[in-house]
């Protein structure tokens, strides 16, 4: 006797591994529940919506697109004027002593010689060489200060890139959301329709079980009847059996396909799911035509390729023009008093400092660090380039083996149809040979095995070939 093969569909790539056959899923346990689950019918573009909201790399994502509108306002802002306040007291226990010349004994001594006085002695009053220092304070024990400074930058060639870059940054980060949900919604695809072919398995396994049960019923009778043997009837006993491990296997893991499902569109596993969409022959091959033709243009992670190399060329401008001169205006206004006692709210006075200033900087020499910087950004941006037409060989590549795996996946199909059709046709007709007596056990055996395989075969080539057009739609741009 043939044993069926027991085959995997497809598994999961991308997000997580996991493995799903059917459509039923567990039921919630009683007690397990820390909140109300929720009940939700979700057709596949519903499930794609939802996780375009919950999913957490979607929502991480668009959490970088905010972080960087805050960063472009950053750079806004360093092209604006920057106005400072500070307001300031001192007070000084000690107010320095400055040690100077003795200005005044000189013009003493001179007024003496003028006026002809003459010292204790009788002669005439002399110039002495040497007049010393006199120690001096200058200052209060209490200083206060109040003033305002404004800076503006009114050229410099790094903001000005840096502003125009601030579009392209934004786009840059608005289209890696737009490839994480991308790669999110190709899972969703092959898991959303593994879990509705799933349901054709079940419903050929429940198909397999009533026809079993039917085939043990007459087969019986016909013991009953002294046409069949004992042995017989414990073989489709074991069948049976077999086929309710099966069914209960399948069951199992579907249960944990609706797991995976919810997590991957960040859905509480304890919430309820039921998928609404159906899978046929005609939606898989509906919208192929129109997909055959494609542009490099239309892949996602082109276009975040090529923003990128406008990026570094944004880059390599800001380099260039750091070796022109900068030029800023800078003006500041403050009011400073001077006390011996700490009272500056009364009626002391305040005296008024302001001065404003234009300042140009330019550079002259740093190492060549400058123009090393230029050649580095130069450097990225013929590896953008080169990443770009390594991009576009990969993408043909990509479109003409998913083409070939579509192509190949619905010959398949239509193989295992017609294959599982006439595994049906051979059952019924070796059924009837066997309830007639013209038949035997063997032959009935190998007819429902080999149906069984043919329907397992058929299962398997329909989820394949939905997870073939996914992969060439994603291949094209399309999905």
């Amino acid at each position: 006797m043939k044993r069926a093969k027991s085959k995997s569909v497809v598994w999961l790539t991308g997000m997580a591994l996991l493995p799903l056959l059917g459509m039923a899923q567990r039921p919630e346990q009683k007690g397990d529940t820390v909140r109300t689950a929720h009940h939700y019918e979700f057709s596949l573009q519903q499930a794609i919506d939802f996780a375009a909201k919950n999913n957490v790399d979607v929502k991480n994502a668009l959490l970088d697109v905010k972080l960087q509108q805050q960063v472009n306002r950053e750079v806004t802002a360093s092209a604006y004027p920057h106005i400072n306040g500070s307001i300031g007291a001192t007070y000084n226990p000690n107010v320095a002593t400055q040690v100077i010349p003795n200005f005044i004994s000189p013009a003493t001594y001179q007024v003496l010689i003028d006026e002809g006085v003459k010292d204790g002695s009788g002669n005439p009053v002399v110039m002495p060489d040497d007049f010393g220092f006199i120690a001096a304070q200058f200052g209060t024990k209490y200083s206060a200060s109040a003033g305002v400074t404004l800076s503006q930058i009114l050229f410099d060639g790094q903001v000005f890139v840096g502003l125009q870059a601030r579009s392209t940054t934004l786009d840059w980060k608005a289209k890696n959301v737009e490839l994480t949900q991308e790669a999110i919604r190709v899972n969703i695809h092959k898991v959303y329709y593994q879990l509705v072919v799933s349901k054709t398995q079940v419903e050929l396994l429940d198909a397999n079980i009533e026809r079993l049960n039917k085939l043990a019923h007459d087969t019986k009778v016909m013991y009953d009847n002294g046409f069949t043997e004992k042995l017989d009837l414990d073989r489709l006993s074991v069948q049976a059996t077999n086929l309710q491990s099966e069914k209960t296997r399948v069951l199992n893991e579907i249960s944990n396909g609706y797991y995976g499902l919810k997590v991957l569109i960040g859905m509480p596993v304890r919430d309820e799911l039921v998928l609404t969409d159906s899978l046929n022959y005609d939606q898989i091959r509906d919208g192929m035509l129109e997909a055959t033709e494609y542009k490099y243009e239309d892949r996602r992670d082109f276009q975040y390729v090529q923003l990128g190399q406008k990026l570094n060329q944004y880059n390599v401008k800001r380099y260039k023009l750091s070796q022109i001169p900068t030029i800023s205006l800078n003006g500041n206004y403050a009011k400073n008093a001077q006390r011996d006692k700490f009272d500056f709210f009364g009626n002391g006075q305040w005296y008024s400092v302001s001065s404003v200033g234009v300042n140009m900087s330019i550079p002259l020499f740093n190492g060549f660090s400058t123009r090393a910087k230029i050649r580095q950004a130069q450097i990225e941006v013929e590896k953008t380039d080169n990443q770009i037409e390594a991009l576009k060989l990969s993408i043909d590549n990509e479109v003409q083996t998913a083409k070939n795996n579509f192509n190949s996946a619905i010959s398949t199909l239509d193989y295992q149809k017609k294959n599982m059709d006439l595994a049906e046709m051979v059952y019924q007709q070796t059924k009837k040979k066997y309830e007639v007596g013209t038949g035997n056990q063997q032959e009935i055996n190998t007819a429902q095995t080999d149906l069984k395989t043919a329907q397992t075969d058929y299962v398997n080539a329909l989820y394949n070939a939905i997870i073939a057009k996914t992969d060439f739609l994603k291949a094209t741009g399309k999905l």
